[in-house]
């Protein structure tokens, strides 16, 4: 890993940034969100939309980790159930599929776009549920077993901590086989070297793009290798009460941890000093598994996105099937 291509000193630091979805990617800009999608038809399908205000709690150091967190999976999710409407949409299969009973009812009670948000939110709130239960208290779960042979609170730390982190990167590893999954890692490459190129200060083409790095040190798997390594700290001073205790602390400390991973994150994106580096290593390392080297026109979905949001504030929005300009929409909706 060349480091110098990663943390590079001529290059202007941006906030841009993104998420690479199904057959797609998308960008977040200063003022607005662009959505891209590569169509089975190889046309793209573009969607915009204007940010609402940042809020007074979204400028407070700690708590705007907490903020920013909570409002990236909300939106990352309801992108990822767009996307996935709009390649159904464009599959061209003409057999209608009947919506199941839960569907309905929702449908019935809360309108199509009160259902649609409701099943958004579920799926947000199932997400954090497994998320929480899977890789921060299973392991605590798993290692209490380990007080048989053990009672030395820092060893048994240690293990959950050892435990949690490699629970994390086996599930990642194995994800990572899948067609689907590996697909959209492909495209989180090119958001990432699509990054570099515009921070480079160099043209936003493909043959620009191409011979970046696909590790970036603002990335958000390098936040979540920041949370586990943070609770893995915080969780060393607590020292190894009871399971009950244990379980309550993990889910209080929560907070705290996306608090000063989100903080580590900013200054690492911004600094390009040893320590900066050091502590960024473990993240960097994992991206090597969440991203993989795209194709070009995965880059060029990526460079779609981006010029998107480098738009005037007064631009408007706009979506439908686009060329690779942005604002040569051929389609509206």
């Amino acid at each position: 890993m060349d480091l110098k291509r990663i943390f590079m000193k001529d290059a202007c630091p941006t906030k841009i940034g993104g998420q690479a979805i199904l057959e797609g990617i998308m960008m977040r800009g200063s003022d607005r969100t662009a959505t891209v999608i590569r169509l089975p038809d190889k046309s793209l399908y573009i969607s915009t939309e204007k940010l609402k205000p940042a809020s007074k709690w979204s400028k407070v150091p700690l708590i705007r980790g907490v903020v920013a967190f909570v409002g990236s999976l909300v939106m990352g999710t309801r992108i990822l159930m767009k996307s996935a409407d709009i390649l159904e949409k464009y599959e061209g299969e003409t057999e209608d599929v009947e919506d199941d009973k839960l569907t309905l009812w929702l449908e019935k009670k809360f309108g199509k776009e009160g259902a649609w948000n409701a099943m958004m939110y579920a799926s947000v709130v199932i997400a954090l549920l497994f998320t929480v239960g899977v890789f921060i208290l299973l392991p605590t779960v798993i290692v209490n077993w380990c007080k048989y042979f053990t009672s030395d609170p820092n060893v048994l730390n240690l293990i959950e901590g050892v435990l949690r982190i490699a629970m994390f990167v086996i599930y990642v590893a194995l994800i990572r086989k899948m067609p689907d999954i590996r697909r959209v890692f492909q495209f989180h490459g090119a958001e990432h070297k699509c990054i570099h190129c515009y921070e480079k200060g160099l043209p936003l083409t493909v043959e620009n793009c191409r011979p970046f790095y696909t590790l970036h040190p603002r990335c958000g798997t390098s936040f979540l290798m920041f949370v586990l390594v943070i609770s893995f700290l915080l969780h060393a001073f607590l020292g190894w009460p009871s399971l009950g205790l244990r379980i309550a602390s993990r889910l209080l400390l929560l907070p705290v941890v996306a608090g000063v991973s989100y903080e580590l994150l900013r200054w690492a994106g911004r600094s390009d000093n040893l320590l900066v580096k050091i502590l960024s290593l473990p993240g960097l390392y994992l991206q090597k598994l969440t991203t993989v080297e795209p194709d070009d026109e995965q880059l060029q979905v990526s460079i779609t996105a981006m010029k998107a949001v480098l738009v005037p504030e007064d631009t408007p929005v706009y979506e439908g099937l686009c060329d690779c300009a942005p604002n040569a929409v051929c389609e509206t909706e």
